[in-house]
């Protein structure tokens, strides 16, 4: 499932690729961009921004994708067959003289000036990955920032927060206008890792900053060695690796745009009415 540690695996292998390469071909199979020409152009670097991915080029325009659910890109060597593209389920293709990225059922894709990523991301969080996050070290990205929020990015992230009252907190760290690049895998993780009820009291979190430190540090361990075998998520019925109690699950959020929690009743019991 695409969360901030995959797009950031993500947009490493992308540059690994095409970082400082022209390209020899362009296709974008999407109908707001059908008609944009990057042929020609060379690719500066691929930065990621939560679950999103910004794609810079030399002419001071960038590709925005989101992978929404089900997208993937794909690198593939283009003198190869599958460099052709025949599938439907592509939706973009860029390709040097050595490698060809194929964007398969990406959920966004927009064409802007470098200088107005902002209009498609402006509402956004900050990203828990950012090197400029808390005071820990994170991974610099070439170009301009995406946002011009205040640093460290940690303090802006809870002020936000505090601006949800009694939201439950899992609602909270799945909104991406608050903090982005968590999902509901490293939401349930961090929540199990400080024990705090998913359905708690947003503003009855003492410890809002060591949430998001958690979450940082599970995506960044993710991110540097793969996704480590979870506690909680996805456990339904089986025993918590602290307490032994049977992981639960439920919704947060409201139709239809709910999504799954999974919690131990034993060992998160913070905010729990």
């Amino acid at each position: 499932m695409p969360e901030g540690d995959v797009l950031r695996r993500t947009a490493a292998h992308l540059d690994r690729a095409l970082a400082g390469r022209r390209l020899v071909r362009a296709d974008l199979r999407w109908p707001t961009a059908a008609t944009v020409d990057l042929t020609g152009r060379t690719v500066l670097g691929t930065r990621p921004y939560g679950k999103h991915l910004l794609t810079r080029f030399d002419d001071g325009r960038t590709l925005h994708t989101h992978l929404r659910m089900d997208g993937t890109w794909r690198l593939v060597p283009t003198t190869g067959q599958r460099a052709a593209a025949r599938s439907p389920q592509v939706r973009a293709v860029l390709g040097d003289e050595r490698w060809t990225a194929l964007g398969y059922q990406l959920g966004m894709l927009d064409v802007v000036r470098t200088n107005a990523e902002r209009t498609l991301l402006g509402h956004l969080g900050p990203d828990v990955l950012d090197g400029d996050f808390d005071s820990t070290p994170g991974v610099p990205w070439a170009g301009p920032p995406v946002l011009d929020l205040p640093t460290p990015g940690i303090d802006e992230a809870l002020r936000r927060w505090a601006a949800e009252g009694s939201r439950p907190v899992a609602e909270v760290l799945l909104d991406q206008r608050v903090v982005v690049g968590i999902g509901t895998i490293f939401m349930a993780e961090s929540l199990f890792a400080r024990g705090w009820w998913p359905w708690a009291r947003a503003d009855d979190v003492v410890d809002a900053d060591e949430v998001l430190r958690s979450a940082r540090a599970l995506l960044r361990a993710s991110v540097a060695t793969g996704r480590p075998s979870p506690a909680v998520y996805g456990r339904e019925g089986r025993t918590c690796p602290r307490c032994g109690a049977r992981v639960a699950r439920g919704d947060v959020g409201t139709p239809p745009t709910q999504r799954q929690a999974y919690w131990c009743p034993g060992c998160q019991v913070r905010g729990r009415h």
